[in-house]
């Protein structure tokens, strides 16, 4: 059988898609609409396509929504290195700046939503308004892990198998990427996902390299932990988020608990809102689209959004 190209992730829609150049790097993007500019970062196990849902309905609402393939997934460039959260939210950066513009609403889920957050403490005059889905603030998440042993620390028991050599790779990309299906359905909640996202995203995992570049992520965040690199990091971090943020969480969440991403309102000191979507696990701009873009529209809509 052979291997997935990058043209599996060339999905048809009401979108166009194009190649951004930013710090060196190329990368595969899709758009939608005209308006204020909306950046749409996806997580894991997933590429561009997870914002299908929200390609339609923020240019209904009258925004330029664009998702973007991050470093090493789908079809944009898989190089070596940077796959650091510095270096993630750098590229999201110059992302914004490639597509014209000086900042932008940024929506980001899971490792999405932790670049997000990093780029809105690093660099906040790119990020006007800030949602992270399924995503602690990054420090909220250091400090679960270690308070919360059966907890957070047992939902990322996935990750500590990530750090071996080779083998992860190997698991991930076995039997058409089984793998990636199945934790597809143990994060999400009922009814979902459909057999087509399934096939959709295992497709993209077989494409050269993706499972690799995708474990970096995971590999980083845990190895840094106590080296100079992550500990620079997290100081870095402690900078209150000065932006209007929107937090969205899946009530049934197993991957990233609710109880753990509650706790990221302290770091932020502009106007904050925590909403759960229920019946939702990990994936809810997925599971239930059209509560999820109620919220987040409104929310959009909403010229002082309250604390």
């Amino acid at each position: 059988m052979s291997r997935p190209d990058e043209s599996a992730v060339l999905i048809e829609g009401p979108w166009t898609h194009r190649s951004v150049h930013a710090r060196g790097t190329r990368f595969h993007i899709v758009e939608a609409g005209e308006g204020p500019l909306v950046l749409l970062l996806h997580g894991f196990p997933q590429f561009w396509w997870s914002w299908r849902h929200q390609l339609v309905s923020l240019p209904a609402a009258g925004y330029r929504a664009v998702a973007v393939d991050l470093r090493g997934y789908g079809a944009s460039d898989k190089p070596p290195r940077g796959y650091d959260l510095p270096a993630l939210a750098a590229d999201a950066t110059g992302l914004i700046r490639a597509l014209g513009e000086t900042g932008a609403i940024v929506v980001g889920h899971d490792w999405g939503g932790l670049v997000a957050w990093t780029m809105a403490a690093l660099d906040p005059k790119t990020v006007r308004r800030l949602v992270a889905v399924s995503a602690p603030h990054p420090l909220r998440l250091r400090s679960a892990l270690r308070s919360d042993p059966f907890g957070q620390l047992r939902a990322s028991a996935h990750a500590f198998g990530f750090q071996l050599p080779f083998l992860p790779e190997r698991r991930l990309t076995a039997r058409g990427a089984a793998l990636v299906g199945r934790l597809l359905d143990e994060w999400s909640g009922p009814a979902w996902p459909e057999e087509e996202a399934t096939r959709t995203y295992r497709e993209a995992f077989g494409i050269l390299n993706v499972a690799h570049c995708a474990l970096e992520y995971h590999r980083w965040f845990a190895r840094s932990q106590l080296r100079p690199d992550g500990l620079r990091y997290a100081r870095s971090m402690r900078t209150g988020i000065e932006t209007p943020t929107l937090q969205l969480h899946g009530a049934l969440d197993r991957r990233m608990l609710p109880r753990t991403a509650q706790g990221s309102g302290r770091h932020v000191v502009a106007p904050y809102r925590w909403r759960l979507v229920e019946g939702a696990g990990h994936f809810p701009h997925e599971e239930r689209p059209g509560e999820f873009d109620t919220e987040l529209i409104d929310w959009l809509a909403d010229p002082e959004p309250d604390r």
